[in-house]
């Protein structure tokens, strides 16, 4: 009997995510260091992976958040929301405490001079523009310029809406209201079958992402930053094993078999530098791990869009090399206040890759720090950004589970 080699289409379609993102990322760094800057010439290949997801990102937010808000009643909505603020809150406090107290203590940036780079000052939004950008004055504009605040306001109330209508006392109205929940059911299904054709793609983009970027930056630059770069990484490994670890260990999940699970969401987050983009998958990981589809569903997009653990983390270490170069000494206090401003003016962005240069820019204008700094920052934002997304997505996933746990009646009714 002789055997056939399967057909190499098939070979690549059978093989695993995360195999295939990490064989387009080595070798993208591989041609990044042949070809140098010439290896940006692929750089649209990358930006078509991004757009592609994106483009998938704002229905799959959309319609899991109505799916997901549409099956609980009010009062279990509220609970599982305020579950889930406490647990942001503690974890971005440990964040920004964990990067401050590392960077003061390694001191990055010192011996460091500023780049003969100009970097443009953003312009800085009022807290008052951010809460009114929460509600849109029209719907379809709030989807046309993919405005993810006024989309998850948007599918919030829908999803309250059809939950009225699901557990109303009304016959023929809770018969409107399941009809209204399958067919966002079915759409939903819809978005994720092309979402798995998006996927086959994925590696290529990965590739030219990692050999455009690295080409672009140089290796000296990345030298020159890597003690920055390392106190960040130090930091994430803290965060990772000490602050998520204690709250797996408290939910009574099994540390190993859960980072298993869902490691096929953190190493795509690590790659495409998109929690927003990594939404998908990210749902579908938490799911494996053995979160109900009710809460994956309903605090997954919520994370992608207002945690950022990793944010608040290089927020921290940033401020301090920006400091240490420039040679101004701040107090704690300070650190703390800036850190408070930086998030809020954040909201919103911290799925989009770079969003952190942005936020950084604003951050350090408004205290007078030299905007140079985030020329500087940029040499390694790419190293940067993977990491602190990874740490973004699997606090969110980490986030589902604990609120999961404490909300049992969430479990029941998905499993009846």
């Amino acid at each position: 009997m002789t055997l056939t080699k399967p057909p190499l289409w098939k070979t690549y379609r059978d093989a695993p995510l995360v195999l295939k993102m990490a064989a387009g990322f080595l070798l993208g760094i591989a041609a990044a260091l042949i070809f140098r800057d010439q290896a940006t010439l692929v750089k649209p290949l990358g930006t078509l992976l991004i757009h592609l997801l994106s483009l998938i990102a704002i229905p799959v937010i959309f319609l899991t958040v109505v799916l997901a808000v549409s099956q609980m009643n009010l009062l279990q909505l509220g609970k599982m929301g305020g579950k889930l603020l406490l647990y942001y809150l503690t974890t971005t406090a440990l964040a920004v405490l964990i990067g401050v107290s590392l960077a003061l203590f390694f001191s990055p940036g010192s011996g460091l001079s500023l780049p003969d780079t100009s970097v443009d000052k953003p312009d800085i939004p009022h807290f008052s523009d951010i809460l009114l950008q929460i509600v849109p004055r029209n719907m379809f504009n709030a989807f046309t310029s993919g405005d993810l605040m006024a989309i998850l306001f948007i599918a919030i109330i829908i999803g309250m809406a059809v939950s009225t209508m699901r557990f109303s006392r009304e016959e023929a109205m809770r018969e409107h209201g399941a009809l209204v929940e399958r067919l966002f059911t079915a759409m939903n299904e819809m978005f994720y079958r092309i979402l798995n054709g998006i996927l086959l793609y994925a590696p290529i983009g990965v590739f030219a992402i990692s050999a455009s970027t690295f080409g672009n930056q140089g290796l000296e630059t990345l030298k020159s930053l890597l003690y920055f770069t390392g106190v960040f990484y130090l930091g994430l490994a803290i965060l990772s094993s000490v602050v998520y670890t204690g709250f797996l260990s408290l939910s009574k999940h099994s540390i190993g078999t859960f980072f298993h699970n869902i490691r096929e969401a953190f190493t795509t987050a690590f790659f495409t530098s998109s929690s927003i983009a990594t939404l998908p998958i990210a749902i579908k990981a938490a799911k494996k791990a053995g979160v109900s589809e009710k809460t994956a569903n309903f605090t997954l997009p919520l994370g992608a869009i207002f945690n950022s653990d990793g944010g608040a983390l290089r927020m921290g270490v940033s401020l301090v090399f920006a400091a240490n170069i420039t040679g101004l000494d701040l107090a704690f206090s300070n650190f703390v206040v800036i850190v408070i401003i930086g998030t809020l003016l954040s909201v919103g962005t911290a799925g989009v890759p770079a969003a952190g240069l942005v936020t950084l820019s604003a951050v350090l204008s408004m205290f007078g720090l030299p905007l140079e700094v985030v020329a500087l920052i940029a040499g390694v934002d790419a190293l940067i950004s993977m990491g602190g997304t990874a740490l973004n997505v699997t606090g969110d996933i980490v986030g589902a589970a604990v609120v999961d746990e404490a909300t049992p009646e969430a479990r029941k009714e998905t499993a009846s």
